[in-house]
């Protein structure tokens, strides 16, 4: 059997929360995918070249979300791999908690058959990956220690 030639690859993207009502909700979108159904997944894509990651993750998230957002820190990053064309893709993902300052939702690319505002507390039941389920729980601790901050 012949071994799978491997590859890097980098992407960035964002968790964009706001408060509805004063619940703290994050953005997620659902992707259509021929072998597991339907997915959802928080936004993020890879870089133009010239692109610094900051860039890229806003420049995504305002195109897959149809936000404009801005970063408020940096969150984490997540490494997995996959297989595509023979080839094991070993990708790092790089986030930063953002929030929006402006856009709708119904402006979002073809990248997401649906976008919307999902409630930290409900997160972990509709992201479809692991990796994603703890990033979202690392962005609600963050949230609650910033928060315990304030005046």
């Amino acid at each position: 059997m012949a071994r799978l030639r491997r590859a890097t690859a980098t992407s960035a993207g964002g968790v964009v929360v706001r408060a509805i009502e004063g619940v703290p909700h994050l953005v997620a979108g659902r992707r259509r995918r021929d072998r597991d159904g339907a997915t959802w997944t928080l936004p993020k894509g890879t870089p133009d070249p010239g692109e610094t990651l900051e860039e890229t993750a806003v420049r995504e998230v305002a195109e897959e979300t149809g936000l404009q957002v801005r970063i408020v820190a940096p969150l984490d990053q997540i490494q997995y791999s996959f297989v595509r064309s023979r080839i094991r893709i070993d990708k790092t993902v790089h986030y930063w908690l953002m929030e929006p300052t402006g856009g709708d939702l119904a402006s979002h690319d073809h990248e997401f058959e649906e976008v919307r505002w999902v409630p930290f507390a409900e997160a972990s039941a509709l992201l479809t990956f692991e990796t994603e389920r703890a990033l979202a729980e690392r962005a609600s601790a963050l949230l609650a220690v910033t928060e315990g901050e304030s005046p």
